[in-house]
Order: structure tokens, then sequence, then C-alpha cells
């Protein structure tokens, strides 16, 4: 672990810390490392431990969560990714735990959620129950989790129905990151699904804020987005 720290320390600019910033409205711990540089770091790190047993790599994943540092996010992110092949139904307590306890911000949320979360609920999706729990959560990163989850399912034309009943529930969020998140979901949903999820739109429009709207059409044909966006 203090060997990644060095490396992300010794790879880390101003100029970078200081633009990082910008993406986020919340205060983040940044060592100021390119994203290209910190999936590089991650890669070669995780061939040093992965013959190492899956649960002593989740440890590490957790310690580097624990963190709090945006770079480090990626690389527990990274990793629990890589072990994907290895995933059980009894992992799960710990992924939700990592969205519980560790992420507060959009971007340790989607790296996360949409690679990790989205492979294990394909192999496992009975657990797509729990999505609509965390759609309900007081934490707005987790009720975004419950969407962007889906985000890689949903672009395979998997998981429609959860699509929209998750949908369903974060409808009327107030916040705007969950409202982006869900809109997002529908978006890539409609890429396999374009009826269907236009179909969905026009029925909510009224209801639906306008964020989440307009993320929800963006892939659509012009003419579907002129008639979604008329009050």
């Amino acid at each position: 672990m203090k060997k990644i720290r060095q490396r992300l320390k010794q790879n880390s600019d101003e100029t970078t810390r200081k633009s990082g910033q910008r993406f986020f409205k919340e205060k983040i711990k940044i060592y100021g490392v390119k994203s290209t540089v910190v999936v590089k770091i991650a890669k070669e790190s995780f061939k040093e431990i992965k013959e190492e047993e899956k649960n002593e790599i989740f440890e590490m994943c957790e310690e580097l969560w624990q963190s709090g540092y945006l770079e480090e996010s990626f690389v527990a992110c990274n990793w629990s990714f890589a072990l994907h092949k290895k995933f059980e139904k009894k992992d799960f307590k710990i992924f939700e735990k990592w969205i519980e306890k560790y992420i507060s911000n959009w971007a340790s949320c989607d790296t996360f959620c949409n690679h990790t979360m989205g492979e294990f609920l394909e192999m496992y999706p009975e657990f797509l129950a729990k999505l609509k729990k965390w759609a309900k959560s007081k934490n707005k990163w987790v009720r975004r989790a419950s969407a962007v989850s889906l985000i890689v399912p949903a672009r395979k034309g998997k998981f429609l129905k959860d699509v929209f009943e998750i949908s369903d529930i974060l409808l009327q969020d107030k916040e705007d990151m969950v409202q982006k998140g869900y809109g997002w979901m529908l978006k890539v949903a409609s890429q396999a699904y374009q009826k269907e999820v236009f179909d969905y739109v026009m029925k909510n429009k009224e209801k639906m804020p306008r964020t989440a709207l307009r993320y929800a059409i963006e892939k659509m044909p012009k003419e579907f987005k002129i008639k979604a966006m008329v009050k």
C-alpha cells in the first residue's frame, strides 16, 4: 500500500489537482494524478498482488477506500473489477458497505458501480431487488448507485423492467446527481429499447425533472426530443 501511495504522490502535480476539484461541488481529497496514470498504476500494482486470496485483496481495497483520496478509490475500483471472475454472492455485503460508507462523489460512485456492481448484477441478478432499497436511501450517493449500477447491463439491453422500477422510485428526487444518474440509466437503456424508454418519458415528463429528462432523451431522434421537451 505504501508503494502505491508513493507512486501516486510521485505522479501528482498541482495543476491537475486544482483542475480536478472543479468537476465536483463537494470538497474532495485528491493527489492530482491524471486518470490514465492512475489506471496504469492500478493495473501494474495488481500484477504484483493477483496471486493473493480474493479476501486479502478486498481488505487492501478497503484500506484504499478508507483513505478518502479519489485516486486511491479508483485503484480499489480497478482491483475489485479485476477479480470479477471470482465474485460470489457473499461479496454483495462488502460492495454495499463500500458504497454506503466510503463513496462521497460521483466519480468514485460511477467508477465502482458501472464496472464492479454492473458485473456482479449480471452474474447474480437476484440482487437487483437490493437496488430498489438503495433507491430509497437517505444517502444521495447510494440512490445514485441504484441507477448507475445498471449502466453497463442496460446498454446490453438487460434488466429493462428494473430500469423502469428504479426510475419510478427516483423520479422526483431533488438531488441533481441522482437525477443525472437515473437519466443516464434511461439513456443507455434507450439504445436497445428506444420506443419503450420514449413511452416511459412521455408518460412521466410532467413529473420528471428537466435534468433527468434531458439525459434520458439525449440519444433519441430530434423529433422524439421535441415531443418530450414540449410541456
